[in-house]
């Protein structure tokens, strides 16, 4: 099970990269725990300045904007 952070203040970005996480991960099979990061200490933590924010098993994949969908997926399925 991939471990999945969405970092962000619940924008309407966050909820968008958030919602194409979930939508990626089903359509791969892919089971993921995912949480959304919405503190601004807990975010720093993983030195992210630009939200939405992805980080998957604890390593910072993107930050800033949404991603590309191949992207996502790539970093899915690493």
């Amino acid at each position: 099970m991939k471990d999945v952070k969405v970092l962000g203040s619940g924008c309407k970005r966050c909820q968008t990269v958030e919602a194409m996480v979930r939508a990626a991960a089903d359509d791969l099979g892919i089971p993921v725990a995912l949480e959304k990061v919405t503190d601004y200490a807990e975010m720093a933590k993983f030195g992210i300045l630009s939200t939405p924010g992805i980080v998957i098993d604890n390593k910072v994949v993107h930050a800033g904007g949404i991603p590309k969908e191949e992207d996502l997926r790539r970093w899915l399925q690493a």
